[in-house]
């Protein structure tokens, strides 16, 4: 059977699980995060692979351009599997969900770690970047597969507390999915097929708003050269937790981008 007719046969069983989504993007996350029962490689967790190997892509950058001086921000945190990493690298870490269920969970995976915090707040929302500049003052911003489960105007409103947060000394660092097909072949590479469905997808698509890429284009029209600087940018493997019969590790090809304020 051909690759093609193998992608539309997923199509009915991808309609049923989305259609159960709910419409609030709010409600859905803090719904999915409270249906969590195990994170980790071998986790419910569809994008929580907790891979060293995904990490040590990011470390160099980040000691390189990120002031030790400030504190760093994971954004869209989840249950703060980046953030505690984070807090190896640097003095202080805050993770911000917009699921209180996130972070709930976040703050029981952290408890020997003294310096890390999380707080519930959504960073497409008006004013928060002031608000965190209030609480935290300036920072460094970690971003790991958030904007590319944004629409566009999200994208923006986000950019622009980022900006805030920022000042003129911070920087932040974002990697994202970038896969090059369709959502059906984006499944199909994951592990779907009209037999099975893993249940870390079944989830995601059960509860989750449909995701989109983010790449070079979508970071042009995101954070404007009026108000932002690329320092670097360039290709990145985002690592999921396994979901082929081998158990071998699986990639996704993304999309890095290191900026600062204009």
């Amino acid at each position: 059977m051909s690759e093609l007719w193998e992608r539309m046969l997923l199509v009915p069983s991808v309609v049923r699980l989305t259609s159960r989504a709910p419409k609030d993007p709010s409600a859905a996350w803090d719904g999915y995060w409270r249906g969590i029962h195990t994170t980790g490689r071998s986790g419910d967790v569809l994008w929580d692979s907790g891979s060293q190997t995904e990490h040590e892509q990011y470390t160099d950058a980040l000691k390189s351009n990120f002031d030790p001086a400030l504190p760093v921000i994971d954004v869209g945190c989840g249950n703060g599997t980046h953030t505690r990493w984070l807090a190896g690298l640097f003095p202080r870490a805050i993770g911000i969900d917009v699921s209180i269920g996130a972070i709930e969970l976040a703050r029981r995976e952290a408890t020997d770690l003294p310096n890390v915090e999380f707080l519930a707040m959504d960073a497409t929302e008006t004013g928060v970047g002031k608000h965190l500049l209030e609480l935290v003052g300036p920072a460094n911003v970690f971003v790991r597969g958030v904007f590319h489960v944004l629409k566009p105007d999200q994208q923006t409103s986000m950019a622009a507390n980022l900006r805030t947060v920022v000042g003129n000394t911070g920087r932040v660092f974002l990697a994202e999915t970038n896969f090059p097909g369709s959502s059906l072949a984006y499944l199909q590479q994951l592990g779907a097929t009209r037999r099975r469905m893993p249940r870390q997808l079944q989830r995601a698509l059960e509860n989750l708003p449909r995701p989109g890429h983010f790449g070079t284009q979508e970071r042009q029209s995101t954070f404007p050269d009026s108000d932002w600087q690329l320092i670097a940018d360039g290709p990145a493997q985002i690592e999921v937790t396994p979901m082929n019969a081998s158990g071998r590790s699986q990639y996704v090809p993304g999309y890095f981008a290191l900026l600062a304020g204009a």
